[in-house]
């Protein structure tokens, strides 16, 4: 008879604890390579965010910055260095894969954690405004549009942040660092539901990153996420 129990904590082992054994060294050369781009990278994708949240999401520009700034991490992602695709353990360790089944489900996990919570906070005024501020750009455009935007920068993240940044840092500190990182660069945006929001996906993903040692199950579980609070949070907030 299958324990449920037993069956969650072995998804959640292989997933998020278990780490794949992979051999990923760099040279001396190629990791100061990667930490010069990958600095770069992120002064200018910050200053990129920066420019995009004065600007107000009816304005054409605002979606050119936000273009840009998804442009900037992808471009850095790539550029920094090799990135791995990365692989996960089964339940039971006996076989690997590349994780998309296991990368699905934490995305819609973590999209259901966080709605869950937003259907709670929407009856008090102020926590339901900061919440609402995450929609109004798919209030002002072409949805395709909101919905192209929110796929590159979901990806474009995963690639910088989960991808390059975390090769660069490097060791056990990779996962927390780049997390911190990947929160403050949200902080120009006001709202700290942004900032709380970055940080439970930040952690979630680096245990991803950290497991797997590739970027495709961060970037399945961050999309997933991204594009759920796009179409599903208005709902969650009776809007």
């Amino acid at each position: 008879m299958i324990n449920p129990v037993t069956e969650l904590r072995a998804f959640f082992r292989a997933a998020l604890v278990d780490r794949v054994d992979r051999d990923h060294e760099e040279s001396a050369e190629a990791l100061v390579q990667r930490r010069w781009i990958s600095s770069v990278t992120l002064a200018v994708g910050s200053f990129m965010l920066a420019w995009s949240l004065r600007l107000s999401p009816g304005n054409p520009a605002y979606y050119a910055a936000t273009l840009a700034l998804a442009v900037t991490w992808i471009v850095g992602g790539l550029l920094s260095g090799k990135l791995y695709l990365g692989s996960a353990n089964s339940r039971d360790g006996q076989r690997a894969s590349r994780g998309v089944l296991q990368a699905v489900i934490l995305g819609l996990l973590l999209l259901g954690l966080f709605l869950g919570v937003a259907a709670l906070a929407s009856p008090v005024p102020a926590l339901r405004d900061q919440l609402a501020v995450l929609l109004v750009p798919s209030y002002f455009s072409f949805l395709p549009v909101v919905v192209l935007l929110t796929l590159l920068n979901a990806i474009g993240e995963e690639l910088f942040f989960r991808g390059a940044l975390y090769a660069a840092v490097g060791g056990r500190q990779a996962m927390l660092v780049t997390t911190l990182v990947y929160a403050l660069t949200t902080i120009p945006t006001g709202l700290p539901v942004m900032v709380l929001s970055a940080a439970l996906v930040g952690v979630v993903v680096g245990l991803q990153r950290r497991v797997t040692g590739g970027v495709l199950a961060p970037v399945i579980t961050h999309v997933i996420w991204a594009m759920g609070v796009l179409f599903l949070l208005p709902v969650a907030l009776g809007l």
